[in-house]
């Protein structure tokens, strides 16, 4: 089958496996199993070069299964129809979206380097970038959405390290706000201070947009990276991690995954199959219903500030960035009540349809308070500077009956009281 005739969705169902091989069985079955049978020695050996870099592929030459750790056909085939969506060289899966972000980070930011973040970012992945990295001494270096290409150069030049940058890692549209960072200015930076011998790396957290709603790799960035959690997975019954880029960079990404041992079952994998088949109709649904829920709650009294891209509109300082870099406005939507942590709590008490849990991207609707939930790692100051305040709620829109949705956020709405003598405050 030549996957130039067919598009990804369609791919989803086949690419990558052959049914004869596995007794003509329509989908791949489970490979529960830790090792692999070489035919001959001289196999087994030729196999373990491979493996370890010993040297490079022949023409036409392929890993062949080794061990569980190294590779399954059920992580094999999940790979490969992955890289699809974001037409990538190469993608390795992990067990869990924190495992794919440490490794990468482990790999291409190294002590003594400057790390460069987009703030906000997903609170794992700020607790993992502010106390872990510095105590083996990467320098870390927050910017936010609002600053432009010149200010961020001057921020790493008054670093004293710009000729240490590693990494620019960004998590766009960033976890709870919905705010933007142009990945292309992103690019610029790295290609600012690169030499003949060096660029730094440029990262992108897509997990809000996945794969289909957005392609980092064709906007500049170098690695791709999921919480394969969320819109992949799908349904709150799995926990895993991918990384996408060229060959170079993937090659690097599953050398230290074999070592640090942190690749998914052959069981994640197979669900995660079985999740990419429906992947771009659950995402369109949750989409169309987002818009929907976003519209209704920006004409409520009783809401003060809806963040969600379906709202901006042209002449909004971020709108030509959204247009440029997403095709959809997506399906999380987080907006301040009028009130505080008492009146978000009543909110989220009150909710009928809408699950009280963190994580995102799956069938249900989700909902949660990112202050003192996701991001209560996050410092106090950080919060208030970032937006992440306690008045603040985020939903994970899922698939259910609009009217539904809106009948639950709106009677959930109702419950919060105007405090007696005073209107709720701003």
């Amino acid at each position: 089958m030549d996957k130039k005739n067919f598009s990804p969705e369609s791919l989803m169902m086949t690419y990558g496996y052959k049914p004869e091989l596995s007794e003509g069985a329509v989908k791949p079955p489970v490979f529960q199993t830790s090792t692999f049978v070489f035919q001959t020695a001289e196999e087994g050996k030729a196999f373990f070069e491979l493996a370890y870099g010993i040297r490079g592929k022949e023409k036409n030459e392929e890993l062949g299964l080794i061990y569980s750790r190294i590779n399954n056909p059920n992580l094999e085939i999940l790979e490969n129809r992955l890289s699809l969506w974001d037409k990538a060289d190469d993608c390795a899966v992990f067990e869990s979206g924190m495992s794919a972000i440490s490794t990468v980070l482990l790999e291409f930011v190294k002590p003594g380097d400057l790390l460069l973040v987009g703030l906000p970012v997903y609170g794992g992945t700020d607790h993992f970038v502010h106390h872990f990295l510095p105590e083996i001494g990467v320098e870390v270096m927050g910017f936010h959405s609002d600053h432009s290409f010149e200010d961020v150069v001057e921020m790493v030049e008054k670093s004293g390290k710009s000729d240490r940058l590693a990494m620019v890692y960004v998590e766009t549209p960033a976890n709870p706000t919905n705010q933007i960072i142009d990945i292309e200015m992103c690019r610029k930076v790295t290609e600012h201070f690169a030499t003949k011998e060096h660029r730094a790396k440029v990262a992108v957290d897509n997990t809000y947009m996945g794969p289909i709603w957005s392609q980092p790799l064709s906007l500049g960035a170098d690695i791709v990276i999921y919480s394969a959690t969320k819109y992949i997975g799908g349904h709150s019954d799995l926990i895993a991690g991918a990384v996408l880029g060229n060959n170079e960079v993937i090659k690097r990404v599953k050398t230290l995954r074999t070592f640090l041992g942190n690749m998914p079952s052959p069981h994640t994998c197979w669900l995660l199959l079985r999740s990419l088949e429906t992947l771009k109709i659950r995402m369109e649904q949750q989409m169309r219903n987002a818009k929907a829920v976003a519209e209704f709650l920006n004409s409520h009294p009783k809401v003060e500030k809806v963040y969600y891209l379906g709202l901006l509109e042209p002449g909004d300082e971020k709108y030509a960035i959204y247009k440029k870099q997403y095709t959809s406005p997506g399906a999380m939507i987080s907006f301040d009540v009028k009130g505080g942590e008492k009146e978000a709590f009543t909110f989220l008490n009150s909710l009928k349809l809408f699950k009280l849990a963190v994580s995102l991207g799956s069938t249900e609707g989700l909902a949660q308070h990112p202050a003192t939930m996701t991001h209560a790692g996050v410092d106090a100051l950080s919060k208030l500077e970032l937006g992440i305040t306690d008045k603040l709620v985020r939903l994970s829109i899922g698939i259910e009956n609009v009217d539904d949705i809106i009948w639950d956020v709106s009677q959930a709405l109702e419950k919060i009281k105007v405090r007696e003598g005073e209107a709720i405050p701003a």
